[in-house]
């Protein structure tokens, strides 16, 4: 299999721990994602995966899926052991729920793509591009917190084990850090999951790069 990535993409970060717990060893080719150069932007990219956006895997038959929730399920589906999705349907549903709360709520409004756009609306500069992306993590990782605090029963998001919504919650909230939010004080069941998922080789050695 073959994996267009970038190290600082968290939505890569997403996929390179799923391929960690589960075991797997892929073809990682980089693509950058910055600046009106990068890669993601060019047309040799583009006609590989026309939305311009990373992961994009490309599997063992040369099938190409895009998106990491779907990246993630077709290697759960594909190779189950460990699973990724709890096996009761609730637990289930409140791990994808996690998982697209981020992913959907967040993350999609974030984007190098997203920014550049903001920043071609007249008034908008860096500073308001900053406060934007800072409020939408804020909001949506609240809503999370919200949700773990009422559900939450074990140290992980679901139960006693790491799962698709713990993938989606760690780069995120790493990425939270960097932008200064005081993670312990503002989302402590969040900040509880997360410190225990940095004990975890295949989660710590997958975290999103920083940006330099």
């Amino acid at each position: 299999m073959k994996l267009y990535a970038n190290e600082v993409s968290s939505a890569t970060s997403r996929v390179r721990i799923a391929l960690a717990v589960k075991g797997l060893a892929v073809d990682v080719q980089p693509v950058t994602i910055f600046g009106d150069a990068a890669q993601s932007r060019q047309a040799a990219y583009r006609a590989i995966n026309p939305q311009g956006l990373v992961p994009a895997l490309e599997t063992d038959a040369g099938e190409l899926i895009t998106q990491s929730l779907a990246i993630i399920e077709y290697l759960d589906e594909r190779f189950r052991t460990p699973p990724l999705l709890p096996a009761d349907p609730e637990d289930r549903a409140f791990a994808r729920a996690v998982a697209l709360a981020i992913a959907s709520e967040i993350h999609a409004l974030l984007p190098p793509r997203v920014a550049a756009r903001l920043s071609q609306i007249p008034g908008m500069d860096a500073d308001g591009i900053t406060a934007w992306v800072r409020h939408w993590v804020d909001v949506g990782l609240t809503a999370v917190e919200d949700r773990l605090a009422a559900r939450r029963t074990g140290p992980y998001v679901v139960g006693n084990v790491p799962t698709i919504a713990d993938i989606y919650l760690f780069p995120q909230v790493i990425s939270a850090a960097r932008m200064g939010f005081d993670v312990a004080q503002r989302w402590p069941n969040i900040a509880e999951i997360v410190a225990r998922l940095h004990d975890i080789p295949a989660f710590a050695q997958n975290a999103p790069a920083p940006r330099t």
